[in-house]
């Protein structure tokens, strides 16, 4: 068993970390540049931002890689790079991580393209992606990996199914929610319920939500997700919804704020704790004692 399941299954409630691309715009990453190429150019900001959740709290860190499939690399014409993006993005995470006893779970994203019948990309061509993507975060020591901030099931599901039946590591799953008229829906119309029951179909050792909400909403979609799977769930929270203010993007909860919340999110279900957009060290730290506390 991974020291991953080991430390859920033992019934740890588990910190993990926090945004990785706001932390690095604060370090010069300007807009429309390739994060993933960061972990070739600028290695040492990468494991800065790594080192500080670290030593905020966290249990575990993802990696810098959530646009490193082929076809998002593919827009800035470094489709070819797929494997040294990964690989160095997972290996840079992984040195911090082994100072700390922490886990490393690699980062996947959504590819941005769209599966026939909506888009042109077969379901063959889906799977050769994220298996690249995710083989190669393997090979930099991924101890888990991370599907994350997605939005249909069709295309989840067949990056949870590559990681079951390409590697030996835990598949973590998380899909992002938008609250409409009347309930909590992806912007390809997943229901929480759909999510729940799709991810659990898919094989996912551990489901969840990110992005998308601040920490208070949060807790119904777990709730939600938890009436409907028993499968370990995990939350990373934006800081807040983002407003443009000054020409700016600002995420207005503070670390106070989100730890506030988080024996609530525990009671509803949550045993992985983190940040998604806009939350920092500070955040992580304020959470992390939240869980320590409860």
């Amino acid at each position: 068993m991974s020291l991953l399941l080991d430390r859920l299954k033992k019934g740890e409630v588990l910190v993990s970390d926090g945004a990785m691309g706001t932390m690095l715009q604060n370090k010069g990453l300007k807009v429309g540049e390739c994060l993933e190429e960061w972990n070739i150019t600028h290695p040492k900001e990468i494991r800065a931002v790594t080192e500080a959740y670290f030593e905020a709290g966290s249990d575990m860190a993802l990696t810098n890689t959530f646009g490193g499939s082929r076809f998002k690399l593919a827009k800035f014409g470094l489709e070819a790079k797929v494997v040294e993006f990964n690989k160095a993005g997972v290996s840079l995470a992984k040195k911090v991580a082994l100072q700390y006893g922490g886990i490393v779970a690699g980062s996947v994203g959504p590819t941005g393209e769209f599966m026939q019948p909506l888009g042109t990309v077969t379901e063959d061509e889906m799977h050769n992606v994220f298996k690249e993507q995710v083989l190669a975060q393997i090979q930099g020591g991924a101890d888990a990996i991370c599907i994350e901030t997605m939005t249909s099931l069709e295309e989840i599901s067949i990056a949870i199914r590559v990681v079951k039946e390409n590697t030996n590591v835990p598949a973590i799953g998380t899909m992002t929610f938008d609250k409409g008229m009347q309930r909590y829906k992806t912007m390809m119309g997943v229901s929480i319920k759909e999510a729940a029951l799709g991810l659990e179909k898919a094989g996912a050792d551990i489901i969840g939500t990110n992005c998308g909400n601040g920490i208070g909403p949060m807790v119904d979609i777990v709730r939600e997700m938890r009436e409907y799977s028993s499968k370990l769930i995990l939350v990373h929270a934006n800081a807040g919804i983002p407003e443009l203010i000054d020409g700016k993007t600002c995420f207005r909860e503070t670390p106070e704020d989100m730890a506030e919340k988080v024996p609530a999110l525990i009671n509803a279900g949550a045993n992985i704790i983190g940040g998604c957009c806009g939350t920092t060290p500070e955040h992580i730290r304020a959470i992390r004692n939240a869980v320590d506390r409860r």
